[in-house]
């Protein structure tokens, strides 16, 4: 089981190994999804510890976000396994 949890509230969630965190962000963490493919950014996310437990970055996030590796798109993170730790308050 993996765990995803937001700094801003202490809220956790556990998760599947392999599951996408989208809808876990937009219903539990308020995480606004605008598109969900990857092209308007409204799902920014920052990841503050945890980044090796998420899928690596798509092409579009990288093409958004080149020189920030702690930004990333909930409509684009699977995780892995492990204990990933978001912030979302720089960007809701």
């Amino acid at each position: 089981m993996a765990k995803l949890v937001l700094i801003n509230n202490g809220q956790e969630v556990e998760l599947n190994d392999g599951d996408e965190i989208k809808f876990v962000c937009q219903e539990k963490f308020n995480v606004m999804l605008g598109c969900e493919n990857g092209l308007c950014g409204t799902c920014r996310i920052k990841i503050v510890e945890g980044q090796e437990n998420l899928s690596k970055k798509s092409d579009k996030e990288e093409s958004i976000y080149p020189n920030e590796e702690q930004v990333r798109l909930a409509c684009q993170c699977k995780i892995k396994k492990g204990v990933v730790k978001i912030d979302s308050s720089e960007y809701s």
